[in-house]
């Protein structure tokens, strides 16, 4: 029997050719935009594989999750314009390089080009009169966070990538009710995607007391087919405009309790009191201009305050809408400059060249170079992926430790006792150039130590990987490892 397709539907003529050459102009359209996108080789010939291989599946999976949009930019040019008009109303803060060599503080010193490249890339202004706790785990974190709330005076801001329907939701949910009911003003932003089983209760109990939110870059048609890529992955909260908070954990019950399977989960983030909070309130109204098109321009979202310790931070976005990679050059720069030693902790490590490339030659030349990755990951292709650079890795002398407590989701970066930075984006190209991340970075002993203190006490809840030992691991590993490693741009 006879199954072609053009004999089922009775095709007769030209019609066969005129399809044909149809379906070879639908394929070829993607192929060609790929080309003249001139993005990085690699993740092109990947794209490129996956349409040849999946010819129709792969133009729904390019649509949906392949579009560079750091070239085609998300936001209009107009917007931009207001932003950066938006930003110069509140210029009066922050402090020059001048004022950093001032110090005479030889370590903070060699960290100045990162500070320029931040000033560049980000326009992230450097701040000195702050107060920094560091916050590990999830008890700590949302401890702090529901006193800050409880006690919010005048506004609270929320931005947040995974917002979940449970326990720990709950409660921030009612406390926000409670607030917005006593005329506090309540504003929140989470990202349609991580927050896709968000209820229509819970967000209408919300709206109904007053809280003002928004989703981002809400996916429900092809419209937004072009945009599910790019997600809001930020965590912010801002109280008062004096009270800040950064860093790893969502509101979900996970982030306090664990996840079954997976054990306790281990995650970092920061509250922050002073001139940095300004930096986050910042990139909360902008990104609620975004949504809104409304401009909060009083002075009461950056109020004075008291704050005269002095820790010096930039907080840093980096998203599609710039034109630079500001977070991957950051982290590129701290560990170019690197003398004595670089500690990272990631859940997931899926580098560019560029960065795996800086990492290497770091170890080669002398510098102390350990990483923290789980032992057990939350998803086969990023666990088998990461686990993929981990021989060479180790053959150029980084150390690899698998953390095997529970689940690590610190996103951590510390070199030579004076630079750490603490945020929301991972070791991966995702973070890098698809999402919307904003990182602290700080220029600190007393908090650099704090931070390696912790990273210290996850090493012996860590075993070290043996290069030997590596090598003999099980062949099906190593093939599993190889397929998921040619799907790493993509992820």
């Amino acid at each position: 029997m006879n199954f072609d397709i053009f004999n089922i539907f009775n095709f007769e003529g030209p019609w066969p050719y005129i399809i044909d050459f149809v379906i070879v102009i639908i394929i070829a359209f993607p192929l060609i935009v790929i080309l003249l996108e001139n993005r990085n080789p690699i993740k092109s010939i990947a794209w490129i594989m996956v349409l040849i291989l999946l010819p129709v599946l792969g133009i729904f999976l390019y649509l949906y999750f392949g579009r560079n949009l750091r070239k085609q930019k998300i936001f209009s040019k107009k917007e931009l314009s207001d932003a950066e008009s938006y930003r110069q109303l509140h210029k009066d803060f922050g402090i020059n390089i001048e004022r950093v060599q001032s110090l005479g503080n030889e370590k903070i010193s060699s960290k100045i080009k990162i500070m320029k490249l931040l000033i560049k890339n980000s326009r992230s202004r450097l701040t000195e009169n702050n107060k920094v706790k560091v916050l590990n785990n999830g008890k700590e974190t949302f401890d702090s966070i529901i006193d800050a709330l409880i006690n919010a005076k005048d506004h609270i801001h929320l931005e947040y990538y995974i917002i979940e329907d449970d326990e720990i939701g709950n409660r921030i949910k009612n406390i926000l009710i409670d607030k917005a009911k006593e005329g506090i003003k309540v504003r929140l932003i989470y990202d349609d995607v991580g927050s896709w089983g968000l209820g229509h209760d819970f967000i209408l109990d919300l709206i109904e007391f007053g809280v003002e939110l928004f989703s981002f870059m809400p996916v429900r048609t092809y419209r937004f087919a072009n945009k599910i890529n790019n997600r809001n992955h930020r965590k912010i909260i801002v109280v008062d405009g004096t009270i800040g908070f950064v860093g790893g954990l969502n509101i979900a019950d996970r982030y306090l309790k664990g996840r079954d399977g997976k054990g306790f989960w281990r995650d970092t983030h920061l509250k922050i009191e002073g001139d940095a909070v300004k930096s986050l309130q910042e990139i909360f109204l902008i990104d609620w201009y975004f949504m809104s098109s409304k401009m909060l321009k009083e002075k009461r979202y950056f109020p004075s305050h008291s704050i005269s310790e002095k820790h010096l931070i930039q907080i840093s976005p980096s998203g599609p809408d710039s034109d630079w990679s500001c977070i991957m050059q950051t982290f590129f720069a701290a560990i170019t400059t690197a003398t004595n030693y670089i500690f990272i902790s990631t859940p997931y490590f899926l580098p560019n060249e560029s960065i795996l490339t800086a990492i290497r030659t770091a170890a080669l030349s002398g510098v102390d170079v350990k990483i923290i990755l789980p032992e057990k990951n939350d998803s086969f292709l990023t666990n088998y992926s990461s686990r993929s650079y981990v021989q060479g890795l180790l053959e150029a002398g980084v150390k690899v430790y698998f953390y095997h407590k529970g689940f690590t989701h610190s996103k951590l970066l510390m070199v030579d006792d004076v630079f750490a930075t603490v945020g929301t984006a991972n070791m991966d190209i995702r973070s890098f150039d698809q999402n919307f991340e904003v990182n602290a970075l700080i220029y600190d002993e007393e908090i650099t130590l704090q931070l390696k203190t912790a990273f210290t006490n996850d090493l012996e809840n860590s075993k070290l990987v043996l290069l030997e030992t590596f090598k003999n691991r099980a062949l099906l590993d190593k093939l599993k490892e190889s397929f998921a490693r040619l799907f790493s741009p993509l992820l």
